[in-house]
């Protein structure tokens, strides 16, 4: 299946860069388990391409990564990259903020590209969503972590943010980069506030 729309080359950068941001985030958590230079890579392929991979099966696009070498790539350089680097550099919250970027970036692609593939509004805005939230998901259960679905802070609401602007001013017809940073923008800082200030959706009270 072909686009209905062509997908902006600026949002073709988005997509490396969440690929490549999220693959950090992967192996980043490998480092924590003291894992090997094999695990390191393997989360930080299933991290970097496990919503996209969803994302692309949904919406009956090719899936990304299986006609080009750039992705796998990408992946395995962000594994070699966190497993020479000093560990020290990537002490404290580095985990979070790169994931906080990478849900961002990766929130208004995955929006931007179900649009290009004629997908409905809503749905869209969902395939947003996942594609942001699931490789994270997919890292976290394979390291044994509890899943960011069972925990308060604010994350999904995020990529929601994200994909939900980006969709909102393409329909006003607003594109181009105004349309991609704004989008981005909102959802990393909305990541980045409950990051640093501990913001949290209330939890259900019976």
């Amino acid at each position: 299946m072909e686009p209905t729309n062509p997908i902006p080359f600026a949002l073709e950068l988005l997509d490396y860069f969440g690929i490549a941001v999220f693959a950090i985030s992967g192996a980043l958590l490998a480092a924590e388990k003291r894992q090997t230079l094999v695990t390191f890579i393997f989360f930080a392929v299933a991290t970097g391409v496990g919503g996209g991979t969803l994302r692309d099966l949904l919406i009956g696009a090719p899936v990304f990564w299986v006609h080009t070498n750039a992705t796998l790539l990408i992946c395995i350089a962000a594994a070699l990259l966190v497993w020479l680097a000093n560990r020290h550099r990537f002490a404290g919250r580095a985990l979070l903020w790169f994931d906080a970027a990478g849900l961002a970036a990766y929130a208004t692609y995955g929006a931007a590209k179900a649009l290009a593939y004629g997908v409905a509004p809503v749905p869209a805005f969902g395939m947003g969503v996942l594609t942001a939230c699931a490789g994270g998901i997919i890292r976290d259960v394979l390291a044994g972590e509890p899943s960011i679905l069972m925990r308060r802070e604010l994350y999904v609401t995020a990529a929601a943010l994200a994909a939900g602007l980006f969709v909102g001013l393409a329909l006003l017809g607003v594109t181009g980069w105004v349309t991609v940073l704004a989008a981005g923008a909102a959802g990393f800082a909305l990541r980045g506030a409950a990051i640093a200030r501990g913001w949290s959706l209330p939890a259900y009270r019976d």
